[in-house]
């Protein structure tokens, strides 16, 4: 099958190791081995384990933990797979066929797009409004959401900007989805990334037909491990696990390990906390240098998550300002239109604070030249 260009992805694999700062990046900086090995990862036995192939569709044990965390499933509900991205194709590739119509909201991580078209799909956008927090336009929603629809796509909390969806948004998308019998996949890989806020509550248990993914690479803060997971009927989950087995076949066995400890629920807790204590952090140094932009930037801050999505002044394309920055100051960000909102720059807010604040004044002096000669354009210093 013909796929277009995954455009993000292959400007951040092509340039984030190669530019001096990369503030494209969406989770809290990683934790280490040791620091897994200190919430009880025993690395010492692993390293007489064989390294063989593990269970395809993720161990027992590793099943087993996840179900804990999303209420009346088992082990028959879960795929584990190679990241959250892979829990996504893995729906995409079992479910949908030619004609068929996908719901996605805008902006997002624009993954599925190009996969549901490859798959000949027409895919129907619905926008969230930054004026109303975020929430979608209902008008857009209904157009999009109909009888004809085979699946509806969201992340929630969202990416690229940081927002939760109300209670009431939540209800109103599970009971559309019910009527017109759509599948609703909820991409839930920044739930526990909340800054000042309760947990964002999962979708999963509002419908007959709803599909989670997630893993750790966002809220856990470990994606290198490269862990992630479908919760779905059994049937979905054996249709995804098929698809699987002709693609990269299962996760490997030290990730599928360390995975069993991570979500072990004093873990979760633990890597939860980490998570929000760095944003705590970090998000006020956000705010100040957002505040000294003189008017160049408007936001409005992320509930969640370790992305900054910023609407700039002015009508130059988002890709331009993203290549003048990355070309002129070393530094990496993703362009509104990679994450289907043009004029917004998303910028990362999950490193150590030194690597923060000189990534910001670097992306300030680029905005500043940009604006030369308008009075109220600064540098934070």
């Amino acid at each position: 099958m013909a796929i277009e260009l995954f455009e993000m992805e292959r400007m951040q694999s092509t340039w984030e190791n190669v530019v001096d700062y990369d503030m494209s990046e969406s989770g809290v900086r990683p934790l280490t081995l040791r620091e897994l090995v200190e919430m009880g990862f025993d690395l010492d036995t692993f390293l007489d384990v064989p390294l063989g192939y593990s269970q395809s569709n993720g161990t027992i044990e590793l099943r087993q933990r996840i179900a804990v965390h999303y209420p009346g499933s088992t082990v028959d509900h879960i795929e584990v797979t190679n990241g959250t991205s892979e829990a996504n194709y893995m729906v995409a590739l079992s479910q949908l066929r030619p004609g068929d119509d996908v719901a996605m909201e805008v902006p997002n991580y624009m993954q599925m797009p190009g996969v549901a078209r490859s798959l000949g799909a027409n895919v129907r956008m619905f926008r969230l409004r930054q004026e109303t927090g975020w929430e979608p336009d209902w008008d857009e929603f209904e157009r999009a959401v109909t009888p004809r629809t085979k699946l509806l796509y969201l992340s929630n909390p969202n990416n690229p900007t940081g927002a939760v969806l109300s209670d009431e948004a939540m209800r109103r998308i599970a009971t559309r989805c019910d009527e017109t019998g759509t599948w609703l996949l909820s991409d839930e890989v920044y739930l526990g990334a909340e800054i000042d806020r309760p947990r964002t509550p999962s979708f999963w248990g509002m419908g007959e037909r709803v599909l989670v993914t997630s893993g750790l690479s966002k809220a856990y803060g470990i994606p290198g491990v490269r862990i992630g997971w479908l919760v779905g009927p059994p049937e979905l989950a054996a249709a995804g696990w098929t698809q699987h087995d002709y693609i990269t076949i299962g996760p490997n066995k030290m990730s599928d390990q360390i995975a069993r400890v991570a979500v072990e629920p004093v873990n979760r807790e633990r890597c939860y906390a980490r998570t929000r204590e760095i944003l705590r952090h970090n998000l006020p140094i956000a705010r100040t240098w957002v505040a000294g932009m003189g008017g160049v930037l408007t936001w409005r801050e992320p509930l969640a998550g370790a992305i900054a999505l910023l609407q700039y002044r002015g009508d130059v394309p988002s890709l331009d300002l993203a290549e003048r920055v990355r070309i002129n100051q070393g530094t990496l960000i993703v362009p509104g239109s990679h994450v289907g909102l043009e004029g917004y720059v998303r910028v990362w807010l999950g490193g150590r604070e030194d690597f923060l604040r000189e990534g910001l004044r670097r992306i300030g002096a680029e905005l500043s030249q940009l604006y030369a000669g308008s009075p109220s354009a600064s540098v934070p210093g």
